[in-house]
């Protein structure tokens, strides 16, 4: 989609991190941007901040684990600016710790938000998007934890694993409708997914956590603070992510890798699915 002025793009976890950073790359690019979110405060700020720089924003508080909320949330996008061009399923979370300590509420609070928030983007707009049929893209927020098995992350390993799947499967299928696909996956990008505790239901708090847990597994909350801390500052700035988004979309490419120094871990990866196939 190469011209992208006027085109109407609907973000999910748009009021920060990556998402935010999308939306001010598409504004930039003469876009219409709907951020949605399910944080309050965050969305008011950010739709403040992307209005303040003359862009055609429109916010909206949702729960992407929401399927009615999801469609109402396409219906307001359509009322305000008409047809939807670019899907950005970005809206993700986490939780740290060994799968041996996780609870079904870690399980089933990282899925909803993760897979299910994804899947819920496709089946409300993807229908739409055909069916208007003025050409489109999807965006897909997956990770390189979608490509290499990270310890502590095993539930968010494995929504993002089915992400790149489904991603992989959606750029065949809608290849001849020309609607193209991006799976965007990152390495440590300085947002606000390492405090995703902030925004967990409280149905799905989970009943054992100890509020000290650190991601790598320790039990200190100074360890943890000074650990998320060591990450964030050697992490990615949003920006440039959302720019290599505005790239991919413009330029039709699937997948968007932003940090090369996972790529000996993929690497790695991919020669032991070869040498498996060897002994076969």
């Amino acid at each position: 989609m190469q011209d992208l002025e006027g085109k109407v793009a609907f973000i999910t976890g748009g009021a920060s991190g990556i998402g935010l950073a999308i939306a001010r790359s598409f504004a930039a690019a003469g876009m219409k941007v709907v951020i949605a979110d399910i944080q309050t405060d965050a969305l008011e700020k950010a739709a403040a901040e992307l209005k303040g720089s003359n862009a055609d924003v429109l916010a909206i508080e949702l729960d992407v684990t929401d399927r009615d909320a999801m469609t109402r949330a396409a219906d307001e996008a359509e009322a305000a600016f008409g047809n939807v061009h670019v899907l950005c399923n970005n809206a993700g979370v986490v939780a740290f710790g060994p799968l041996i300590d996780a609870t079904y509420e870690d399980w089933d609070w990282v899925i909803g938000v993760n897979l299910h928030g994804v899947i819920n983007g496709i089946q409300t707009f993807l229908p739409r998007i055909k069916g208007h049929g003025e050409g489109g893209h999807v965006v897909n927020t997956a990770s390189i934890a979608g490509h290499v098995a990270l310890p502590g992350l095993g539930i968010y390993n494995a929504t993002k694993y089915a992400v790149v799947g489904i991603s992989e499967t959606l750029v065949q299928e809608l290849e001849p409708d020309g609607i193209g696909v991006s799976v965007l996956c990152p390495g440590f990008v300085d947002t606000n997914i390492y405090d995703s505790q902030r925004n967990r239901p409280k149905a799905l708090q989970n009943p054992d956590s100890d509020p000290g847990q650190d991601f790598l597994g320790g039990s200190e909350q100074v360890e943890q603070v000074e650990q998320v801390e060591q990450v964030r500052q050697s992490a990615m700035d949003p920006a440039l992510v959302g720019e290599k988004v505005l790239e991919a979309v413009r330029n039709n490419e699937f997948y968007i890798l932003t940090h090369p120094d996972f790529r000996p871990l993929v690497e790695g990866r991919m020669q032991k699915i070869v040498e498996g196939f060897e002994r076969g």
